[in-house]
């Protein structure tokens, strides 16, 4: 079978080298790879056919290893035609808040440069200003800052500057610790708290401590123009269509790269990712993160309108697209405006990858109901 096809039997033939299942149990495993493989093209198909989406890709993990993937429909229909693909590169919107920022933040915890329970105003002194002195990173990771959602768009600015400058100058709408409230606003600040630590930007900090050593080589801030015809683009903004440039409007104007979104990736590289996080941190021989971070990383906070929360990661929350109940208990994952989406369950290694380009071609497309099928049909594929 072609790798356009999506059916990926190379992972089902080194799972069963690996010992991962067993060879009396191959035949049963092919089948039900089969059975998954009808009911994803039929969602899918359904869909597109509502006009939903244009098209998608989507990989499924077990037992910690990828052991599906498919490709079906259109990356794009402006400027021109052209098929979705399994190497497509899509903007990842939010999903940067968990595999860039986060995991970042994570390593510096590991390396005894940051204290969650520390003030984020102890590595950036200004960020204390107008009320914020006791707002801790640990309370940026899990959204309960009191900041608001966003800059203000209204105003006439740009560049990273700018947007930091805007940040000391907020203040909180709550008091810190007692509201959740999903804010971009924190992704930045703890993308400034990373750079003051290390002296290196999110973009560059993350390619050489992440991305490089889980060998992503697909995953970036910036993508370059020689992978264009690779991306998906999103929708026409000010007349432009937005291809390969990040659709988030505030990250846009800080020049492409910020906490919260700006990373482009693929279906095999985030699978890559979520292979590390299954297994406790490690990728191969190396270790990413430590076992104490994807733990506690991955633990159930619950806040305000029971809502339940990692750090950084969605648990349950109005932004779990139903991917929550249908993974159950000890479940985690995100997802991202332009139509993506990431949820794993460590009980079984299992791993759900979705992703569109939704906003193609005119920014109406809509991922709720794919999100919560796709779940649905995988929850049960691993039973």
């Amino acid at each position: 079978m072609k790798p356009e096809s999506g059916l990926c039997a190379s992972a089902l033939i080194t799972a069963l080298m690996s010992g991962l299942i067993s060879i009396a149990g191959a035949e049963v495993q092919a089948r039900n790879l089969d059975v998954l493989d009808k009911s994803v093209r039929q969602i899918i198909g359904d869909e597109i056919a509502e006009g939903r989406i244009l098209g998608a890709v989507v990989g499924v993990g077990l037992n910690g290893r990828t052991v599906y993937r498919q490709a079906l429909g259109k990356k794009a229909v402006m400027p021109q035609t052209l098929p979705m693909t399994l190497d497509t590169i899509f903007d990842l919107a939010s999903l940067t808040k968990v595999i860039a920022t986060t995991a970042a933040v994570m390593q510096l915890v590991d390396a005894g440069q940051l204290s969650l329970a520390a003030p984020a105003a102890k590595y950036w002194p200004t960020f204390g200003n107008e009320g914020k002195a006791s707002i801790t990173v640990e309370q940026l990771l899990t959204h309960t800052s009191g900041l608001r959602a966003d800059l203000d768009l209204a105003e006439q600015w740009s560049g990273e500057r700018a947007a930091l400058m805007l940040i000391e100058k907020e203040r909180p709408r709550h008091e810190p610790g007692a509201q959740f409230i999903y804010s971009d606003i924190n992704f930045i600040a703890l993308a400034e708290l990373i750079k003051r630590i290390t002296g290196t930007r999110l973009d560059h900090y993350s390619k050489q401590h992440i991305f490089a050593l889980l060998q992503l080589h697909d995953t970036a801030f910036h993508p370059s123009s020689t992978k264009r015809p690779r991306i998906a683009p999103t929708e026409r903004v000010n007349g432009e269509l937005r291809w390969g440039k990040v659709h988030d409007p505030t990250a846009y104007r800080m020049g492409g790269v910020a906490g919260h979104a700006g990373l482009f990736s693929t279906v095999d590289d985030l699978g890559r990712f979520a292979e590390m996080l299954l297994s406790n941190g490690i990728s191969g021989n190396v270790r990413i993160l430590s076992s104490a971070s994807v733990e506690r990383m991955t633990r159930d906070h619950l806040l305000s309108g029971d809502v339940h929360r990692g750090l950084g990661w969605d648990i349950a929350s109005p932004y779990s697209s139903g991917m929550d109940k249908a993974f159950g208990s000890g479940s985690y994952g995100h997802t991202g405006y332009t139509g993506t989406s990431l949820w794993l369950q460590p009980a079984t290694g299992t791993f759900l990858i979705i992703l569109t380009n939704r906003l193609h071609p005119h920014g109406t497309g809509d991922v709720k109901l794919l999100r919560e099928r796709l779940s649905l049909t995988v929850a049960e594929f691993v039973k």
